[in-house]
Protein backbone atom coordinates (compact mmCIF):
# COMPACT_ATOMS: atom_id res chain seq x y z
CA UNK A 1 0.00 0.00 0.00
CA UNK A 2 1.35 3.42 -0.94
CA UNK A 3 2.35 5.77 1.84
CA UNK A 4 1.66 8.84 -0.32
CA UNK A 5 -1.34 10.95 0.52
CA UNK A 6 -3.94 10.15 -2.10
CA UNK A 7 -6.07 13.21 -1.23
CA UNK A 8 -5.28 15.91 -3.83
CA UNK A 9 -5.07 19.58 -2.99
CA UNK A 10 -7.37 22.06 -4.67
CA UNK A 11 -6.15 23.15 -8.09
CA UNK A 12 -5.84 26.78 -7.01
CA UNK A 13 -3.76 25.89 -3.95
CA UNK A 14 -1.45 23.68 -6.01
CA UNK A 15 -1.11 26.37 -8.68
CA UNK A 16 -0.19 28.94 -6.03
CA UNK A 17 2.49 26.65 -4.63
CA UNK A 18 3.92 26.08 -8.10
CA UNK A 19 4.29 29.83 -8.57
CA UNK A 20 6.39 29.81 -5.41
CA UNK A 21 9.17 28.05 -7.34
CA UNK A 22 9.56 31.24 -9.40
CA UNK A 23 10.46 33.32 -6.33
CA UNK A 24 14.26 32.88 -6.70
CA UNK A 25 13.91 33.97 -10.33
CA UNK A 26 11.56 36.90 -9.85
CA UNK A 27 14.01 39.29 -11.56
CA UNK A 28 14.14 37.04 -14.60
CA UNK A 29 10.35 36.66 -14.58
CA UNK A 30 9.82 40.44 -14.32
CA UNK A 31 12.40 41.04 -17.06
CA UNK A 32 10.69 38.46 -19.26
CA UNK A 33 7.32 40.15 -18.70
CA UNK A 34 8.86 43.56 -19.42
CA UNK A 35 10.35 42.37 -22.70
CA UNK A 36 7.06 40.65 -23.56
CA UNK A 37 5.16 43.90 -22.86
CA UNK A 38 7.54 45.92 -25.02
CA UNK A 39 7.30 43.37 -27.84
CA UNK A 40 3.50 43.44 -27.66
CA UNK A 41 3.57 47.24 -27.76
CA UNK A 42 5.54 47.01 -31.00
CA UNK A 43 3.07 44.41 -32.29
CA UNK A 44 0.12 46.73 -31.54
CA UNK A 45 1.93 49.70 -33.06
CA UNK A 46 2.42 48.02 -36.42
CA UNK A 47 -1.32 47.89 -37.41
CA UNK A 48 -1.76 51.52 -36.32
CA UNK A 49 1.22 52.62 -38.45
CA UNK A 50 -0.03 50.44 -41.31
CA UNK A 51 -3.46 52.13 -41.15
CA UNK A 52 -1.80 55.53 -41.26
CA UNK A 53 0.25 54.51 -44.30
CA UNK A 54 -2.83 53.18 -46.12
CA UNK A 55 -4.60 56.50 -45.54
CA UNK A 56 -1.58 58.30 -47.00
CA UNK A 57 -1.68 56.04 -50.05
CA UNK A 58 -5.43 56.50 -50.40
CA UNK A 59 -5.06 60.26 -50.28
CA UNK A 60 -2.12 60.26 -52.68
CA UNK A 61 0.13 61.91 -50.09
CA UNK A 62 3.70 60.70 -50.34
CA UNK A 63 5.17 63.06 -47.77
CA UNK A 64 4.95 60.81 -44.69
CA UNK A 65 4.80 57.47 -46.50
CA UNK A 66 8.56 56.91 -46.30
CA UNK A 67 8.60 57.75 -42.60
CA UNK A 68 5.68 55.43 -41.85
CA UNK A 69 7.24 52.56 -43.80
CA UNK A 70 10.50 53.04 -41.88
CA UNK A 71 8.57 53.12 -38.60
CA UNK A 72 6.87 49.81 -39.44
CA UNK A 73 10.30 48.30 -40.23
CA UNK A 74 11.82 49.57 -36.98
CA UNK A 75 8.83 48.35 -34.94
CA UNK A 76 9.13 44.90 -36.54
CA UNK A 77 12.89 44.83 -35.90
CA UNK A 78 12.40 45.86 -32.26
CA UNK A 79 9.75 43.19 -31.80
CA UNK A 80 12.19 40.61 -33.21
CA UNK A 81 14.97 41.63 -30.83
CA UNK A 82 12.70 41.91 -27.78
CA UNK A 83 11.16 38.51 -28.46
CA UNK A 84 14.60 36.95 -28.84
CA UNK A 85 15.81 38.37 -25.52
CA UNK A 86 12.55 37.43 -23.82
CA UNK A 87 12.89 33.81 -24.93
CA UNK A 88 16.50 33.65 -23.68
CA UNK A 89 15.47 35.03 -20.28
CA UNK A 90 12.43 32.74 -20.10
CA UNK A 91 14.58 29.74 -21.03
CA UNK A 92 17.00 30.55 -18.24
CA UNK A 93 14.10 30.77 -15.77
CA UNK A 94 12.68 27.48 -17.05
CA UNK A 95 15.97 25.61 -16.74
CA UNK A 96 16.61 27.18 -13.33
CA UNK A 97 13.23 26.01 -12.06
CA UNK A 98 13.92 22.53 -13.43
CA UNK A 99 17.35 22.50 -11.75
CA UNK A 100 15.85 23.51 -8.40
CA UNK A 101 12.96 21.07 -8.66
CA UNK A 102 15.20 18.12 -9.52
CA UNK A 103 17.58 18.98 -6.70
CA UNK A 104 14.79 19.38 -4.16
CA UNK A 105 13.06 16.19 -5.28
CA UNK A 106 16.25 14.11 -5.13
CA UNK A 107 17.29 15.59 -1.79
CA UNK A 108 13.87 14.88 -0.34
CA UNK A 109 13.84 11.30 -1.62
CA UNK A 110 17.25 10.76 -0.03
CA UNK A 111 15.91 12.08 3.29
CA UNK A 112 12.91 9.73 3.39
CA UNK A 113 13.14 6.63 5.53
CA UNK A 114 13.49 3.09 4.21
CA UNK A 115 9.86 2.28 5.03
CA UNK A 116 8.73 4.79 2.40
CA UNK A 117 10.52 2.90 -0.38
CA UNK A 118 9.17 -0.41 0.89
CA UNK A 119 5.69 0.67 -0.18
CA UNK A 120 6.43 2.71 -3.31
CA UNK A 121 7.21 1.46 -6.80
CA UNK A 122 10.46 2.74 -8.29
CA UNK A 123 8.75 3.43 -11.63
CA UNK A 124 6.11 5.59 -9.91
CA UNK A 125 8.78 7.70 -8.25
CA UNK A 126 10.77 7.95 -11.48
CA UNK A 127 7.69 9.11 -13.38
CA UNK A 128 7.03 11.86 -10.86
CA UNK A 129 10.66 12.94 -10.93
CA UNK A 130 10.77 13.09 -14.74
CA UNK A 131 7.42 13.33 -16.58
CA UNK A 132 5.60 15.35 -13.92
CA UNK A 133 8.58 17.57 -13.26
CA UNK A 134 8.93 18.37 -16.98
CA UNK A 135 5.28 19.43 -17.14
CA UNK A 136 5.77 21.82 -14.23
CA UNK A 137 9.02 23.16 -15.61
CA UNK A 138 7.64 23.81 -19.10
CA UNK A 139 4.64 25.71 -17.79
CA UNK A 140 6.55 27.84 -15.27
CA UNK A 141 9.27 28.64 -17.79
CA UNK A 142 7.17 29.17 -20.91
CA UNK A 143 3.46 28.49 -20.53
CA UNK A 144 2.90 31.09 -17.83
CA UNK A 145 4.61 33.78 -19.90
CA UNK A 146 2.65 32.73 -23.00
CA UNK A 147 -0.56 32.99 -21.01
CA UNK A 148 0.23 36.47 -19.67
CA UNK A 149 1.54 37.55 -23.06
CA UNK A 150 -1.72 36.43 -24.66
CA UNK A 151 -3.77 38.35 -22.08
CA UNK A 152 -1.52 41.38 -22.58
CA UNK A 153 -2.02 41.24 -26.35
CA UNK A 154 -5.79 40.98 -25.90
CA UNK A 155 -5.82 44.00 -23.57
CA UNK A 156 -3.54 46.19 -25.72
CA UNK A 157 -5.33 45.33 -28.95
CA UNK A 158 -8.72 45.94 -27.28
CA UNK A 159 -7.59 49.37 -26.01
CA UNK A 160 -6.32 50.29 -29.48
CA UNK A 161 -9.66 49.22 -31.00
CA UNK A 162 -11.64 51.23 -28.45
CA UNK A 163 -9.56 54.32 -29.22
CA UNK A 164 -10.12 53.82 -32.96
CA UNK A 165 -13.90 53.27 -32.84
CA UNK A 166 -15.58 52.49 -29.47
CA UNK A 167 -18.89 51.24 -30.90
CA UNK A 168 -17.30 48.96 -33.48
CA UNK A 169 -14.84 47.74 -30.80
CA UNK A 170 -17.65 46.74 -28.44
CA UNK A 171 -19.38 44.84 -31.24
CA UNK A 172 -16.25 42.99 -32.29
CA UNK A 173 -15.19 42.23 -28.69
CA UNK A 174 -18.57 40.82 -27.67
CA UNK A 175 -17.36 37.18 -28.04
CA UNK A 176 -14.38 37.71 -25.69
CA UNK A 177 -16.27 37.04 -22.40
CA UNK A 178 -17.56 33.80 -23.91
CA UNK A 179 -14.00 32.83 -24.87
CA UNK A 180 -12.86 33.35 -21.27
CA UNK A 181 -15.86 31.40 -19.94
CA UNK A 182 -15.20 28.48 -22.29
CA UNK A 183 -11.47 28.52 -21.47
CA UNK A 184 -12.08 28.26 -17.73
CA UNK A 185 -14.70 25.56 -18.21
CA UNK A 186 -12.17 23.62 -20.27
CA UNK A 187 -9.59 24.04 -17.53
CA UNK A 188 -11.94 22.81 -14.84
CA UNK A 189 -12.82 19.67 -16.81
CA UNK A 190 -9.34 18.90 -18.13
CA UNK A 191 -7.39 19.00 -14.85
CA UNK A 192 -8.77 15.75 -13.36
CA UNK A 193 -8.53 14.06 -16.76
CA UNK A 194 -4.89 15.09 -17.13
CA UNK A 195 -4.09 14.05 -13.58
CA UNK A 196 -5.43 10.59 -14.32
CA UNK A 197 -3.32 10.48 -17.51
CA UNK A 198 -0.20 11.27 -15.44
CA UNK A 199 -1.09 8.57 -12.93
CA UNK A 200 -1.55 5.94 -15.63
CA UNK A 201 1.73 6.95 -17.28
CA UNK A 202 3.40 6.48 -13.88
CA UNK A 203 1.87 3.01 -13.56
CA UNK A 204 3.11 2.15 -17.05
CA UNK A 205 6.60 3.42 -16.17
CA UNK A 206 6.59 1.32 -13.00
CA UNK A 207 5.56 -1.75 -14.98
CA UNK A 208 8.31 -1.24 -17.58
CA UNK A 209 10.93 -0.64 -14.87
CA UNK A 210 9.89 -3.81 -13.06
CA UNK A 211 9.92 -5.83 -16.27
CA UNK A 212 13.43 -4.67 -17.20
CA UNK A 213 14.69 -5.26 -13.66
CA UNK A 214 13.26 -8.79 -13.68
CA UNK A 215 14.20 -9.65 -17.27
CA UNK A 216 16.18 -12.71 -16.15
CA UNK A 217 13.12 -14.16 -14.43
CA UNK A 218 10.94 -13.32 -17.44
CA UNK A 219 13.25 -15.14 -19.84
CA UNK A 220 13.89 -18.03 -17.47
CA UNK A 221 10.14 -18.79 -17.37
CA UNK A 222 9.55 -17.89 -21.05
CA UNK A 223 6.99 -15.34 -19.86
CA UNK A 224 7.59 -12.75 -22.58
CA UNK A 225 4.06 -13.23 -23.92
CA UNK A 226 2.44 -12.62 -20.53
CA UNK A 227 4.60 -9.57 -19.92
CA UNK A 228 3.71 -8.23 -23.38
CA UNK A 229 0.02 -8.73 -22.63
CA UNK A 230 0.40 -6.90 -19.33
CA UNK A 231 2.28 -4.09 -21.06
CA UNK A 232 -0.40 -3.84 -23.76
CA UNK A 233 -3.05 -3.57 -21.05
CA UNK A 234 -1.20 -0.72 -19.33
CA UNK A 235 -0.61 1.07 -22.64
CA UNK A 236 -4.29 0.64 -23.44
CA UNK A 237 -5.25 2.27 -20.14
CA UNK A 238 -2.98 5.24 -20.92
CA UNK A 239 -4.45 5.46 -24.43
CA UNK A 240 -8.05 5.39 -23.18
CA UNK A 241 -7.47 8.10 -20.60
CA UNK A 242 -5.40 10.20 -23.01
CA UNK A 243 -8.27 9.99 -25.50
CA UNK A 244 -10.61 11.50 -22.89
CA UNK A 245 -8.20 14.43 -22.57
CA UNK A 246 -7.80 14.59 -26.35
CA UNK A 247 -11.56 14.76 -26.89
CA UNK A 248 -11.77 17.66 -24.46
CA UNK A 249 -9.00 19.45 -26.34
CA UNK A 250 -10.60 18.62 -29.69
CA UNK A 251 -13.86 20.25 -28.58
CA UNK A 252 -12.71 23.26 -26.57
CA UNK A 253 -9.62 24.44 -28.47
CA UNK A 254 -11.40 24.84 -31.85
CA UNK A 255 -14.34 26.47 -30.02
CA UNK A 256 -11.99 28.99 -28.42
CA UNK A 257 -10.53 29.68 -31.86
CA UNK A 258 -14.00 29.95 -33.50
CA UNK A 259 -15.61 32.51 -31.19
CA UNK A 260 -13.32 35.41 -32.24
CA UNK A 261 -14.32 34.72 -35.85
CA UNK A 262 -17.80 35.99 -34.95
CA UNK A 263 -16.24 39.33 -34.04
CA UNK A 264 -14.32 39.31 -37.30
CA UNK A 265 -17.53 38.79 -39.29
CA UNK A 266 -19.15 41.66 -37.36
CA UNK A 267 -16.23 43.98 -38.19
CA UNK A 268 -16.41 43.12 -41.87
CA UNK A 269 -20.14 43.79 -41.94
CA UNK A 270 -20.48 46.87 -39.73
CA UNK A 271 -17.02 48.32 -40.39
CA UNK A 272 -17.41 47.81 -44.14
CA UNK A 273 -20.71 49.73 -44.09
CA UNK A 274 -18.99 52.60 -42.21
CA UNK A 275 -16.20 52.78 -44.78
CA UNK A 276 -18.75 52.81 -47.61
CA UNK A 277 -20.71 55.52 -45.77
CA UNK A 278 -17.58 57.60 -45.27
CA UNK A 279 -17.69 57.58 -41.44
CA UNK A 280 -14.56 55.38 -41.16
CA UNK A 281 -11.36 55.71 -43.18
CA UNK A 282 -10.00 52.74 -45.07
CA UNK A 283 -6.77 52.99 -43.04
CA UNK A 284 -8.63 52.89 -39.72
CA UNK A 285 -10.72 49.97 -40.95
CA UNK A 286 -7.56 48.10 -42.00
CA UNK A 287 -5.91 48.75 -38.62
CA UNK A 288 -9.10 47.65 -36.84
CA UNK A 289 -9.25 44.51 -38.94
CA UNK A 290 -5.60 43.66 -38.20
CA UNK A 291 -6.15 44.24 -34.47
CA UNK A 292 -9.00 41.78 -34.52
CA UNK A 293 -6.86 39.24 -36.38
CA UNK A 294 -4.25 39.77 -33.67
CA UNK A 295 -6.82 38.70 -31.07
CA UNK A 296 -7.50 35.32 -32.67
CA UNK A 297 -4.02 33.84 -32.16
CA UNK A 298 -3.65 35.00 -28.50
CA UNK A 299 -7.08 33.60 -27.66
CA UNK A 300 -6.11 30.27 -29.14
CA UNK A 301 -2.71 30.44 -27.38
CA UNK A 302 -4.48 31.32 -24.14
CA UNK A 303 -6.52 28.13 -24.43
CA UNK A 304 -3.38 26.05 -25.10
CA UNK A 305 -1.56 27.75 -22.21
CA UNK A 306 -4.52 27.03 -19.96
CA UNK A 307 -4.17 23.37 -20.90
CA UNK A 308 -0.47 23.53 -19.98
CA UNK A 309 -1.45 25.13 -16.68
CA UNK A 310 -3.90 22.32 -15.94
CA UNK A 311 -1.33 19.66 -16.81
CA UNK A 312 1.26 21.42 -14.64
CA UNK A 313 -1.24 21.66 -11.78
CA UNK A 314 -2.04 17.96 -12.08
CA UNK A 315 1.69 17.12 -12.14
CA UNK A 316 2.39 19.56 -9.32
CA UNK A 317 -0.18 17.81 -7.12
CA UNK A 318 1.69 14.52 -7.66
CA UNK A 319 5.05 16.14 -6.91
CA UNK A 320 3.73 17.72 -3.72
CA UNK A 321 2.47 14.33 -2.56
CA UNK A 322 6.14 13.35 -2.30
CA UNK A 323 7.54 16.70 -1.14
CA UNK A 324 4.89 16.95 1.58
CA UNK A 325 5.74 13.49 2.89
CA UNK A 326 7.71 14.26 6.04
CA UNK A 327 10.69 11.97 6.78
CA UNK A 328 9.91 9.73 9.73
CA UNK A 329 13.55 9.03 10.67
CA UNK A 330 15.27 12.37 11.35
CA UNK A 331 17.96 13.73 13.62
CA UNK A 332 16.61 15.30 16.78
CA UNK A 333 17.49 19.00 17.25
CA UNK A 334 21.01 19.31 18.62
CA UNK A 335 21.85 15.65 17.95
CA UNK A 336 25.58 15.08 18.32
CA UNK A 337 27.94 12.46 16.93
CA UNK A 338 28.05 8.91 18.20
CA UNK A 339 30.12 8.92 21.40
CA UNK A 340 33.45 7.05 21.50
CA UNK A 341 33.23 3.34 22.18
CA UNK A 342 33.92 -0.14 20.87
CA UNK A 343 30.43 -1.01 19.67
CA UNK A 344 28.32 -2.23 22.59
CA UNK A 345 24.68 -2.60 21.50
CA UNK A 346 21.68 -2.70 23.85
CA UNK A 347 18.08 -3.45 22.96
CA UNK A 348 15.84 -2.23 25.79
CA UNK A 349 12.28 -3.54 25.36
CA UNK A 350 12.68 -2.70 21.66
CA UNK A 351 9.52 -3.13 19.58
CA UNK A 352 8.89 -2.45 15.89
CA UNK A 353 5.66 -2.37 13.94
CA UNK A 354 5.77 -1.55 10.25
CA UNK A 355 3.29 1.01 8.85
CA UNK A 356 -0.04 -0.63 8.07
CA UNK A 357 0.85 -3.87 9.90
CA UNK A 358 -1.59 -5.39 12.40
CA UNK A 359 1.08 -6.84 14.70
CA UNK A 360 4.61 -6.13 15.86
CA UNK A 361 7.50 -7.39 13.77
CA UNK A 362 9.55 -7.23 16.98
CA UNK A 363 8.07 -7.24 20.47
CA UNK A 364 9.93 -5.99 23.56
CA UNK A 365 13.37 -7.34 22.73
CA UNK A 366 15.82 -7.13 25.64
CA UNK A 367 19.36 -7.96 24.61
CA UNK A 368 22.88 -6.77 25.43
CA UNK A 369 25.67 -7.47 22.94
CA UNK A 370 29.07 -6.62 24.48
CA UNK A 371 31.58 -4.75 22.35
CA UNK A 372 33.62 -7.01 20.10
CA UNK A 373 31.29 -10.02 20.38
CA UNK A 374 29.87 -11.92 17.43
CA UNK A 375 26.20 -12.87 17.72
CA UNK A 376 24.27 -15.09 15.33
CA UNK A 377 20.56 -14.36 14.89
CA UNK A 378 18.54 -17.47 14.13
CA UNK A 379 14.87 -18.04 13.48
CA UNK A 380 12.29 -19.03 10.92
CA UNK A 381 11.13 -16.86 8.05
CA UNK A 382 9.33 -13.81 9.39
CA UNK A 383 10.75 -14.19 12.88
CA UNK A 384 12.24 -10.66 12.79
CA UNK A 385 15.94 -11.31 12.12
CA UNK A 386 16.46 -8.58 9.54
CA UNK A 387 14.14 -6.22 11.41
CA UNK A 388 16.29 -6.52 14.52
CA UNK A 389 19.59 -5.60 12.87
CA UNK A 390 18.02 -2.78 10.87
CA UNK A 391 17.26 -1.00 14.13
CA UNK A 392 20.99 -0.67 14.87
CA UNK A 393 21.87 1.78 12.04
CA UNK A 394 18.38 3.26 12.47
CA UNK A 395 17.10 2.27 9.06
CA UNK A 396 13.83 1.92 10.96
CA UNK A 397 12.85 3.51 14.25
CA UNK A 398 11.60 1.51 17.19
CA UNK A 399 7.90 1.97 17.92
CA UNK A 400 8.56 1.08 21.55
CA UNK A 401 11.59 0.84 23.81
CA UNK A 402 15.05 1.91 22.69
CA UNK A 403 18.26 0.83 20.96
CA UNK A 404 21.55 2.08 22.40
CA UNK A 405 25.01 2.01 20.83
CA UNK A 406 27.83 2.64 23.30
CA UNK A 407 25.31 4.06 25.74
CA UNK A 408 23.67 6.52 23.31
CA UNK A 409 20.07 6.17 22.13
CA UNK A 410 20.35 5.96 18.35
CA UNK A 411 17.45 8.44 18.06
CA UNK A 412 19.54 11.06 19.87
CA UNK A 413 22.56 10.65 17.58
CA UNK A 414 23.29 12.20 14.20
CA UNK A 415 22.27 9.43 11.72
CA UNK A 416 25.29 10.08 9.49
CA UNK A 417 27.67 9.68 12.45
CA UNK A 418 25.86 6.49 13.50
CA UNK A 419 25.88 4.89 10.06
CA UNK A 420 29.55 5.73 9.56
CA UNK A 421 30.21 3.21 12.35
CA UNK A 422 27.89 0.45 11.09
CA UNK A 423 28.64 -1.59 7.96
CA UNK A 424 26.22 -4.02 6.32
CA UNK A 425 26.98 -6.96 4.00
CA UNK A 426 23.79 -8.37 2.45
CA UNK A 427 23.16 -11.80 1.02
CA UNK A 428 22.68 -10.15 -2.39
CA UNK A 429 24.96 -7.10 -2.25
CA UNK A 430 24.23 -4.14 -4.49
CA UNK A 431 27.11 -2.83 -6.60
CA UNK A 432 26.95 0.36 -8.61
CA UNK A 433 27.74 0.70 -12.31
CA UNK A 434 31.24 1.96 -11.54
CA UNK A 435 34.77 0.59 -11.17
CA UNK A 436 35.60 -2.00 -8.53
CA UNK A 437 37.75 0.57 -6.75
CA UNK A 438 34.86 3.05 -6.62
CA UNK A 439 32.54 0.37 -5.26
CA UNK A 440 34.99 -0.60 -2.52
CA UNK A 441 35.54 3.06 -1.58
CA UNK A 442 31.82 3.90 -1.63
CA UNK A 443 31.62 4.25 2.15
CA UNK A 444 34.89 6.22 2.25
CA UNK A 445 35.38 8.17 -1.00
CA UNK A 446 38.66 9.59 0.34
CA UNK A 447 40.21 6.12 0.78
CA UNK A 448 43.65 5.90 -0.80
CA UNK A 449 44.49 3.27 -3.46
CA UNK A 450 46.60 1.48 -0.84
CA UNK A 451 43.69 1.37 1.63
CA UNK A 452 41.41 0.03 -1.11
CA UNK A 453 43.97 -2.63 -1.95
CA UNK A 454 44.35 -3.64 1.71
CA UNK A 455 40.57 -3.90 2.12
CA UNK A 456 40.38 -6.11 -0.97
CA UNK A 457 43.16 -8.31 0.40
CA UNK A 458 41.39 -8.58 3.75
CA UNK A 459 38.21 -9.65 1.95
CA UNK A 460 40.03 -12.36 -0.05
CA UNK A 461 39.18 -10.40 -3.20
CA UNK A 462 42.63 -9.24 -4.30
CA UNK A 463 43.37 -12.35 -6.35
CA UNK A 464 40.33 -12.24 -8.63
CA UNK A 465 40.47 -8.43 -8.95
CA UNK A 466 44.08 -8.46 -10.17
CA UNK A 467 43.19 -11.19 -12.67
CA UNK A 468 40.67 -8.89 -14.36
CA UNK A 469 41.82 -7.04 -17.53
CA UNK A 470 41.79 -3.61 -15.85
CA UNK A 471 42.21 -4.67 -12.25
CA UNK A 472 40.66 -2.28 -9.77
CA UNK A 473 39.53 -0.01 -12.62
CA UNK A 474 37.38 -2.75 -14.16
CA UNK A 475 33.84 -1.49 -14.60
CA UNK A 476 31.09 -3.70 -13.22
CA UNK A 477 27.72 -3.88 -14.95
CA UNK A 478 24.44 -2.73 -13.50
CA UNK A 479 24.02 -4.15 -9.97
CA UNK A 480 27.39 -5.87 -10.44
CA UNK A 481 25.95 -8.56 -12.69
CA UNK A 482 29.25 -8.96 -14.61
CA UNK A 483 30.74 -10.49 -11.45
CA UNK A 484 29.88 -13.84 -9.91
CA UNK A 485 27.92 -14.07 -6.67
CA UNK A 486 31.03 -14.85 -4.65
CA UNK A 487 32.97 -11.99 -6.25
CA UNK A 488 30.19 -9.54 -5.47
CA UNK A 489 30.12 -10.77 -1.87
CA UNK A 490 33.85 -10.24 -1.46
CA UNK A 491 33.72 -6.75 -2.99
CA UNK A 492 30.89 -5.96 -0.54
CA UNK A 493 33.02 -7.26 2.35
CA UNK A 494 35.92 -5.08 1.19
CA UNK A 495 33.51 -2.13 1.04
CA UNK A 496 32.58 -2.79 4.66
CA UNK A 497 36.20 -3.31 5.71
CA UNK A 498 37.49 -0.04 4.24
CA UNK A 499 35.17 1.98 6.47
CA UNK A 500 36.65 0.37 9.61
CA UNK A 501 33.26 0.20 11.43
CA UNK A 502 32.62 -0.55 15.10
CA UNK A 503 29.63 -2.73 14.21
CA UNK A 504 29.31 -5.18 11.34
CA UNK A 505 26.03 -6.71 10.14
CA UNK A 506 26.21 -9.83 7.96
CA UNK A 507 22.84 -10.68 6.46
CA UNK A 508 23.42 -14.33 5.51
CA UNK A 509 26.44 -13.28 3.51
CA UNK A 510 27.27 -16.81 2.31
CA UNK A 511 23.82 -18.11 1.40
CA UNK A 512 24.08 -17.77 -2.38
CA UNK A 513 27.53 -19.21 -3.06
CA UNK A 514 29.03 -22.67 -3.43
CA UNK A 515 30.94 -24.46 -0.69
CA UNK A 516 34.39 -23.53 -2.02
CA UNK A 517 33.50 -19.86 -2.35
CA UNK A 518 31.75 -20.00 1.04
CA UNK A 519 35.00 -21.14 2.65
CA UNK A 520 36.92 -18.25 1.08
CA UNK A 521 34.27 -15.73 2.15
CA UNK A 522 34.26 -17.05 5.70
CA UNK A 523 38.02 -16.64 5.88
CA UNK A 524 37.52 -13.03 4.84
CA UNK A 525 34.72 -12.56 7.36
CA UNK A 526 36.85 -13.95 10.19
CA UNK A 527 39.38 -11.20 9.50
CA UNK A 528 36.75 -8.50 9.15
CA UNK A 529 35.02 -9.45 12.42
CA UNK A 530 38.13 -9.24 14.57
CA UNK A 531 37.61 -6.62 17.30
CA UNK A 532 34.19 -5.62 15.98
CA UNK A 533 30.70 -6.18 17.29
CA UNK A 534 29.14 -8.41 14.67
CA UNK A 535 25.58 -9.55 13.99
CA UNK A 536 25.34 -12.60 11.74
CA UNK A 537 21.89 -13.36 10.33
CA UNK A 538 21.95 -17.10 9.80
CA UNK A 539 19.73 -19.12 7.49
CA UNK A 540 22.42 -21.79 7.05
CA UNK A 541 23.45 -23.56 10.20
CA UNK A 542 27.07 -23.51 9.05
CA UNK A 543 27.01 -19.73 9.32
CA UNK A 544 26.40 -19.98 13.07
CA UNK A 545 29.95 -21.32 13.39
CA UNK A 546 31.14 -17.73 12.95
CA UNK A 547 29.39 -16.62 16.15
CA UNK A 548 30.20 -16.82 19.86
CA UNK A 549 26.59 -16.42 20.97
CA UNK A 550 23.24 -17.21 19.36
CA UNK A 551 19.98 -15.25 19.53
CA UNK A 552 16.85 -17.27 18.73
CA UNK A 553 13.79 -15.33 17.52
CA UNK A 554 10.24 -16.57 17.00
CA UNK A 555 7.35 -14.40 15.83
CA UNK A 556 9.25 -11.23 16.71
CA UNK A 557 10.14 -12.30 20.24
CA UNK A 558 13.48 -13.32 21.73
CA UNK A 559 12.91 -16.87 22.98
CA UNK A 560 16.46 -18.01 23.71
CA UNK A 561 20.02 -16.67 23.99
CA UNK A 562 23.34 -18.47 24.57
CA UNK A 563 25.95 -20.62 22.88
CA UNK A 564 25.19 -23.61 20.68
CA UNK A 565 25.54 -26.22 23.41
CA UNK A 566 23.33 -24.28 25.84
CA UNK A 567 20.54 -23.80 23.28
CA UNK A 568 20.65 -27.45 22.25
CA UNK A 569 20.07 -28.35 25.87
CA UNK A 570 17.44 -25.72 26.75
CA UNK A 571 15.50 -24.88 23.56
CA UNK A 572 13.21 -27.34 21.79
CA UNK A 573 12.79 -24.86 18.90
CA UNK A 574 16.55 -24.62 18.42
CA UNK A 575 16.88 -28.40 18.44
CA UNK A 576 14.22 -28.58 15.71
CA UNK A 577 16.12 -26.01 13.63
CA UNK A 578 19.35 -27.97 14.03
CA UNK A 579 17.64 -31.23 13.09
CA UNK A 580 16.24 -29.67 9.94
CA UNK A 581 19.75 -28.53 9.07
CA UNK A 582 21.50 -31.88 9.61
CA UNK A 583 23.81 -31.53 6.59
CA UNK A 584 25.34 -28.48 8.27
CA UNK A 585 25.38 -29.85 11.80
CA UNK A 586 29.02 -30.88 11.47
CA UNK A 587 30.02 -27.22 11.53
CA UNK A 588 28.22 -26.73 14.84
CA UNK A 589 29.46 -29.77 16.67
CA UNK A 590 33.10 -29.01 16.00
CA UNK A 591 35.00 -27.35 18.79
CA UNK A 592 36.25 -23.77 18.23
CA UNK A 593 39.79 -25.00 17.53
CA UNK A 594 38.50 -27.46 14.93
CA UNK A 595 36.49 -24.68 13.27
CA UNK A 596 39.61 -22.56 13.00
CA UNK A 597 41.51 -25.40 11.32
CA UNK A 598 38.60 -25.83 8.89
CA UNK A 599 38.89 -22.17 7.94
CA UNK A 600 35.64 -21.25 9.64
Amino acid sequence: MSTLDATPQSGLATFGRLLGFLRPYRRGVLASFAFATAAMAMTVAIPWLTGKAINQINEGDRADLKTLAAAVFVAGLLRLGLTFVRRIVAGRVSLGVEYDLRGRMYQHLQALELAFFDSEQTGQLMSRATVDLQSVRFFLGYGLIFMIQSLLTIVLASVAMLLTDPVLALISLAPVPFVILVAFRYGRRSRPALQEVQQRIAELTADVEENIGGVRVVKAFAAEGRQQARFDYQVGRVFEQAMISTRLQAFYNPLIGFLPQLGLAAVLFFGGRQVIGGSLSIGAFTAFYVYLLMLISPMRTFGVSLGLAQRATASGARLFQILDREPQVTATPGAGPLPPGRGEVRFESASLRYPGASRDALHEIDLVVPAGRTVAIVGGTGSGKSSLVQLVPRLYDVTGGAVLVDGADVREVDPVSLRDQVAVVDDDPFLFSASIAENIAYGRPDASPQEIREAAAGAQALGFIESLPEGFQTMVGERGMTLSGGQRQRVAIARALVTDPRILILDDATSSVDASTESEIKQALNRVMEGRTTFVIAHRLSTIALAQEIVLLQDGELVAYGNHEKLLEESELYRQIVEKGLPDQVFLTRKPAEREVAGL
